[in-house]
């Protein structure tokens, strides 16, 4: 594994969502005082922990979901202007990754963006190739790696869009990782929704059925599923890896993130069994 001597399995994977640091349902919109903030909670854990190797992803939200929407880029990109409308979709994800990485470094941490559109290839909307060199270079360096959803060059699509879930399933089934963390704007998955009063505090395959009536998409623009997606995409992920743990939870109040990254359950967690 090249020069990465770390316990891989004991990455953390933690995901940003582009409804928490972005006003979703307003285009291009930052949510820079939520942003900061959580930025200072990770830094404020690393000071706590500094041995703990985390992997950050974020969402798109209101910056490239938008303009993704518009040029369907997730199904394929074959026209001049479908490969105009890819450039437009990669300057917006790579300008909401650029305020990630200054609130980050702001903060105190030596955070490096890592753009999946400049390692990735696809093959009809999965990884096929991702050279991980980087990514735990920086790691063994001590640097805190960024991605991000971002369009992907794809051998049968042209072009398409992968999301920060479905990267972290790549990066997850390479370092066999155990925690998969999940921070938006929902408390967790709802089991009422959308009357919303109830969080289902646990996911596995047994009660999938029962809960599935449940399952929502988003309420604002996005072109990579909604929830009912998300926690089958994970599902999967669990039975590909047994002892993940993955959590959905809310960045929004203030410590949860921190709470959640030293190993409290604040949301929905999703496991295999």
């Amino acid at each position: 594994m090249d020069d990465f001597q770390m316990n891989s399995n004991s990455i953390t994977l933690l995901k940003l969502g582009g409804s928490l640091i972005t006003e979703k349902a307003h285009p291009r919109t930052l949510r820079p005082d939520t942003l900061t903030r959580l930025a200072d909670e990770i830094a404020s854990v690393l000071r706590e922990q500094p041995s703990m190797p985390l992997i950050i992803g974020h969402g798109a939200g209101s910056f490239a979901h938008v303009s993704a929407n518009h040029h369907n880029t997730r199904q394929g990109v074959k026209t001049p202007a479908q490969w105009r409308g890819f450039a437009e979709v990669w300057w917006d994800a790579s300008t909401l990754n650029r305020l990630v990485i200054e609130a980050l470094i702001n903060a105190g941490l030596p955070a490096i963006s890592l753009p999946p559109s400049a390692s990735v290839m696809a093959q009809d909307g999965q990884v096929i190739n991702w050279d991980l060199g980087p990514l735990r270079a920086a790691l063994s360096a001590g640097l805190l790696p960024v991605i991000y959803g971002d369009v992907i060059f794809d051998t049968r699509r042209g072009g398409t869009i992968l999301s920060t879930e479905d990267l972290f399933g790549h990066l997850a089934r390479q370092f066999q990782s155990r925690r998969m963390l999940l921070a938006g704007i929902e408390p967790g998955v709802w089991e009422d929704y959308p009357i919303c009063s109830r969080v289902i505090p646990k996911i596995t395959p047994d009660n999938l059925e029962d809960i599935a009536p449940a399952l929502g998409g988003s309420d604002a623009t996005d072109v990579t599923g909604g929830m009912e997606s998300k926690v089958k995409q994970c599902l999967d992920l669990t039975q590909d890896i047994p002892e993940l743990e993955i959590e959905i939870f809310s960045g929004d109040e203030p410590g949860t993130l921190m709470d959640v990254l030293l190993g409290a359950h604040k949301g929905t967690v999703i496991l295999r069994k």
